[in-house]
């Protein structure tokens, strides 16, 4: 890889994940009152959001430990809730370039959240790690700042207020999605189609009955399998980076 090339894209995902990191410190300063309630410290809760970069996986975590369970309930509760970066990392791998070392995927496998994983995906052509290290760097530092001043906080702030903090993060999900959306009418169709879908399998009965990650995996599986066959990506698109930062080492 070019070390200079290596440097903007760097410095580029350093740019793009101010936003990620905004939205992450407002949720993660939430997760830190659950994790004190849970009898965490700031230590604690800080070094969690750390290790594991999920504010699904870290809630159920720090309620598991509130609730005094077993460590295998620990794990197999993480797991399921937690199962969709496990296609994510499948989906990040296919637009690595050819040669990436395992040392970069293993990298890029463990830095995935739903936001830069929504970001990394959208990069035209293959995908720098280096690019997935900046969005990381940068929004995971203020994930756990954002813990540590939630545990220090405490209760201090009122319950509406918290609540409305947790909103941001899904008003910058849809910053990372419209922009594709708008200018490739397959991808905007293909997130029309799964906000309804999954909005209907919230209520249908049966499947309303699994748990989030668990319907998040079937629906990603069913969608992405039937985009793939019906709106096939052609190899050529996929070979280069574009003209605005990428090269092909």
């Amino acid at each position: 890889m070019n070390p200079e090339k290596n440097k903007e894209w760097f410095l580029r995902g350093l740019r793009h994940g101010i936003p990620i990191a905004a939205g992450y410190f407002s949720v993660s300063f939430a997760l830190g009152i659950s994790a004190k309630k849970a009898g965490l410290n700031v230590f604690q809760a800080a070094l969690t959001s750390l290790l594991c970069n999920t504010s699904s996986g870290e809630y159920a975590g720090f309620t598991v430990i509130a609730s005094n369970a077993s460590y295998l309930t620990m794990a197999i509760i993480t797991l399921i809730v937690c199962g969709r970066y496990l296609l994510m990392s499948v989906s990040l791998s296919q637009k690595l370039p050819e040669g990436t070392s395992l040392k970069h995927r293993l990298m890029v496998g463990f830095w995935i959240t739903d936001e830069i994983y929504g970001a990394s995906s959208t990069v035209p052509g293959k995908l720098n790690p280096f690019y997935n290290y900046g969005l990381a760097i940068c929004s995971l530092s203020f994930w756990v700042l954002g813990t540590g001043l939630g545990v220090a906080a405490g209760n201090v702030l009122p319950a509406n207020i918290v609540s409305a903090l947790s909103v941001l993060l899904y008003g910058m999900f849809l910053a990372i999605i419209i922009p594709p959306a708008r200018g490739n009418r397959v991808i905007g169709a293909l997130v029309l189609i799964s906000m309804a879908v999954s909005l209907a399998c919230a209520k249908l009965p049966y499947i309303s009955n699994l748990t989030e990650g668990t319907r998040i995996i079937i629906l990603t599986i069913v969608i992405a399998l039937a985009a793939s066959i019906l709106f096939p990506i052609k190899d050529e698109d996929m070979d280069t980076y574009t003209e605005d930062g990428g090269d092909e080492s």
